[in-house]
């Protein structure tokens, strides 16, 4: 039996807090890639802290290692500074490599701290490593087109806009859509985009269409209909 007692004690809650951030930073680490080392902390036993990691062969830990000194002072000026913020400095490898650091509190119930992500960029990474994730070939790595664009909208209004113009360009384009299906056709590619998650976005999107709402209602519950 272990004489271990934990730094803090976790409540179910911030359990379930640390445990939702060990699949966010393996989908970081497929994001940044090979010259990233992320370090997921749990402060309930600092003597087992790492809960998930990222390239961790970097450094040698694995899940189960120890929290660093470097780690334990940064939770101590976090604390004493009483900053939920990131603190972001160099740093080196045990082999002199020169490293781009990040500390990120965790915070939990009355926004405590319980638990650190540590990031470590190691700045010896081949440029060939880096471009290479531009390129991902991971079968569970999501790729929607070789194209994809991203709307930055100013708000909900011109992003719905956006998005129904250039689905109604797409639509118009398609010779395989007649005249009277390319409204139901826009708004069936509106809805699997999730536009209509927004807020008036039916309204909007009639307005826009020049039809009813209840039209593009009807058009919704049909879809609806059809994931049954």
């Amino acid at each position: 039996m272990s004489n271990e007692k934990p730094y803090i004690k976790l409540t179910k809650t911030e359990h379930l807090i640390l445990n939702s951030y060990k699949k966010m930073i393996l989908g970081l680490g497929d994001y940044l890639g090979e010259g990233y080392e992320i370090i997921l902390h749990s402060l309930e036993n600092l003597q087992h802290s790492v809960i998930e990691n990222v390239n961790g062969h970097y450094s040698g830990r694995k899940n189960g290692a120890p929290i660093t000194d470097l780690a334990l002072s940064m939770l101590s000026q976090l604390k004493k500074d009483q900053s939920p913020f990131a603190a972001c400095y160099m740093n080196h490898s045990k082999k002199g490599v020169p490293l781009r650091s990040c500390t990120i509190p965790i915070t939990g119930e009355k926004d405590r701290i319980i638990g650190l992500i540590c990031i470590n960029f190691y700045t010896d990474i081949p440029l060939s490593s880096l471009l290479a994730k531009f390129q991902p070939e991971l079968p569970h790595v999501l790729v929607t087109n070789n194209s994809a664009t991203e709307n930055f909208a100013d708000n909900t209004d011109e992003l719905i806009e956006n998005v129904l113009r250039k689905t109604q360009q797409q639509v118009f384009l398609d010779s395989t859509i007649s005249l009277q299906n390319r409204n139901k056709e826009i708004i069936n590619q509106l809805y699997h985009r999730g536009i209509f998650n927004m807020k008036d976005a039916v309204v909007k999107v009639a307005s826009l269409l020049q039809i009813s709402k209840n039209t593009v209602y009807m058009h919704i519950r049909n879809l609806k209909e059809q994931e049954k």
